[in-house]
């Protein structure tokens, strides 16, 4: 199977036009976003062009189906608020790719897709967690941004061009090639990486209610600081994780909202995010008993009420072998000495698609260890080395 890299790399391009920030190579394009639509409808365009039927399902994932049994290959096109123009869009175009390059060889059959909300507006990989079966379409639509959008509200935006949700049994396995978005890869020198697992990540809103009061006559000792309790609860379980946590573990505050959030008042209420993951749903549960419990024992002590949002998240995921050893066999032949196996610190939609078929994922270095922000960038060099790597595990599953 012989890829065109030149029209690889074109369309790669072009996918960044739809919603360039003007900054390096960024893209603006969250979904449901007037760019982000656009974008969706310039790829079934490309699609229908390769010679594959165009589906666009209800959550606005759009699809490139091929006759009969196929190999799905793909990831997402939406982007950060900030973000890169490989992230998700980089494993839409080589499938896309490797698609049209399959025709031409005369098979295997290959389809593509392109999830919708791989990067959180609202929810975590909503596309193809509803599609997976890890999240009911009638509570996706409750979810919300941070402008107090639902998910129903948006995606009806693409309600005309939506039609009836794809059947996951049409397809034989599914992998997704990525950019790694950490370091490893690109201070090894090493050109691929041959995914073995997903981690597992967890996600929910705590919220702290005091007491909103003056901040200029209201005595330190009778203060019901909710900020001083996020700030308490931040350091302390930073030491309560650490005889459970590996280095492997990674936990983040992202987004913290203060109310309200003026300079001459004590804090009355603080809501923020917090995100853990891991590889192992043991430790994953573990670590949410000890954010339960300092959260409730730093409300105890400082006069405050606590509140615990709905729990998001997914279970971590190994790589099917078989897939898997396609990839590998693949990568010592296209990149000999330049690949490793290495797990995957961020989440994809391949965690989803595992509900339904094995599933496989190939990484390319990010340079720096960049991700999730302008600055993101690949060597086109690497690109299409890890392009050529999916193309002969494609083919080696040919039946």
């Amino acid at each position: 199977m012989d890829v065109n890299a030149e029209r690889f790399l074109k369309d790669l391009h072009d996918l960044r036009s739809f919603g360039a920030s003007g900054v390096v190579k960024g893209v603006v394009r969250p979904a449901y976003s007037d760019a982000d639509i656009a974008a969706r409808q310039w790829l079934a365009g490309r699609m229908e062009e390769a010679g594959l039927t165009v589906r666009i399902d209800p959550v606005g994932s759009v699809w490139g189906l091929a006759e009969g049994p196929s190999i799905l290959l793909g990831s997402h096109s939406d982007s950060q608020p900030e973000g890169g123009w490989l992230d998700g869009a980089l494993g839409v175009i080589a499938a896309l790719e490797i698609a049209r390059a399959a025709q031409e060889a005369g098979g295997p059959a290959v389809s593509v897709v392109s999830f919708q909300d791989e990067e959180g507006r609202f929810g975590v990989t909503t596309g193809s967690a509803v599609w997976g079966g890890n999240l009911e379409l009638a509570k996706a639509d409750g979810l919300m941004d941070r402008d107090g959008i639902t998910f129903g509200a948006a995606r009806a935006k693409m309600a005309d061009l939506a039609g009836e949700f794809v059947d996951p049994t049409r397809f034989t396995g599914f992998i997704e090639m990525h950019i790694e978005q950490g370091p490893w890869l690109d201070q090894a020198g090493q050109a691929v990486g041959v995914v073995t697992d997903i981690v597992g990540i967890r996600d929910m809103k705590i919220t702290f209610r005091g007491e909103q009061n003056h901040a200029g006559t209201t005595p330190m000792h009778l203060r019901r600081d909710a900020f001083q309790g996020l700030n308490a609860f931040a350091t302390r379980i930073n030491e309560d994780f650490r005889n459970v946590v590996t280095p492997q573990t990674v936990w983040t505050i992202g987004h913290v909202s203060l109310h309200p959030n003026a300079s001459s008042i004590v804090p009355g209420r603080v809501t923020f995010s917090m995100q853990w993951r891991d590889g192992d749903a043991d430790r994953l549960a573990r670590m949410e008993a000890i954010i339960r419990t300092a959260a409730q024992e730093i409300a105890d002590s400082r006069g405050l009420e606590v509140e615990f949002g709905p729990m998001l998240g997914l279970e971590p995921v190994a790589m099917d072998n078989v897939l898997r050893a396609a990839l590998a066999k693949s990568a010592a032949t296209v990149a000999p000495g330049k690949w490793r196996e290495m797990p995957s610190g961020a989440l994809h939609d391949a965690t989803n698609v595992a509900r339904h078929l094995p599933v496989a994922m190939l990484f390319v270095p990010s340079i720096n260890g960049i991700s999730h922000d302008f600055a993101e960038d690949t060597d086109e060099a690497d690109l299409v080395t890890g392009l050529k790597v999916l193309a002969g595990a494609v083919a080696s599953l040919r039946p």
